[in-house]
C-alpha cells in the first residue's frame, strides 16, 4: 500500500469515528428531549386527575355555579384528550397542546375566584388539600416545562454545531420545538375580578 491509500484509510476511519461519536451524542440528547416531554405530559396528567377530584369536592359541598364547573370539566377533557408523540414533536402540536393546557389553567383560575363566595367550601379540609396539591402540581408543570426547554436547547445546539450538523442531516435529526408561554401569560392575572 502506498502512503496516499493509507492516508485515505486513516481519514475514513477518523470520519467514521467522529460520525459514530456525534451520532451517539445526538441520540442521547434526543432521548433526553423525549424523556423530558414525557415528564411534562406526566405532570399535566397529574393535574387533570387532581382537578377531577377537586370538581367532585366542589359539587358535593356547595350549590356551585354550574357554568363554572362545566367550563372546568370541558377544559379538562380537552387538555387530556390530546396526546403528543415525543418521537414526532412539531411546533404546531406543542402549540395546540399548550392551548389546551392554558384553557384548563384559565378555567381553574375562574373556579378558584368563584370559590371566594363559598367560605364553607374553602374551609373544608378536602378542598384545602386538593387546592394545595394543584398548586404544587402547577409548580411541577412549570419545572417540567423548563427542564424540557433546557433539553431542547442542548439538543438543538448540538445538531446545529459543526461537524454535528453534517451528521444530523445525514441521520435525520431535526430541530425540536420549545414549549412557550401564551401571549396572555405576559400580563399578570387580576385576582378577585374573575378575569384571567
Amino acid at each position: 500500500m502506498n502512503n496516499s491509500t493509507l492516508l485515505w484509510i486513516g481519514v475514513a476511519v477518523l470520519i467514521g469515528f467522529v460520525g459514530c461519536n456525534k451520532y451517539n451524542g445526538m441520540v442521547d440528547k434526543d432521548q433526553t428531549v423525549k424523556t423530558k416531554w414525557g415528564e411534562v405530559q406526566n405532570q399535566y396528567q397529574r393535574r387533570a386527575d387532581l382537578i377531577g377530584n377537586l370538581v367532585d369536592v366542589v359539587k358535593a359541598n356547595s350549590t356551585f355555579e354550574k357554568g363554572t364547573l362545566e367550563a372546568v370539566v370541558q377544559a379538562r377533557a380537552a387538555a387530556t384528550q390530546m396526546k403528543v408523540d415525543a418521537s414526532n414533536l412539531t411546533p404546531e402540536q406543542i402549540q395546540e397542546f399548550n392551548k389546551n393546557q392554558n384553557g384548563l389553567s384559565q378555567a381553574m383560575g375562574r373556579l378558584m375566584v368563584v370559590t371566594e363566595n363559598y367560605p364553607e367550601l374553602k374551609a373544608g379540609q378536602s378542598f384545602r388539600d386538593l387546592s394545595a396539591e394543584i398548586a404544587g402540581t402547577e409548580n411541577r408543570c412549570a419545572v417540567a416545562r423548563g427542564d424540557f426547554n433546557k433539553s431542547v436547547q442542548v439538543y438543538n445546539t448540538t445538531i446545529k454545531k459543526f461537524p454535528s450538523n453534517l451528521f444530523a442531516g445525514v441521520f435525520g435529526f431535526r430541530e425540536q420545538p420549545n414549549v412557550s408561554a401564551p401571549q396572555a401569560a405576559q400580563e399578570a392575572p387580576k385576582l378577585g375580578t374573575g378575569k384571567f
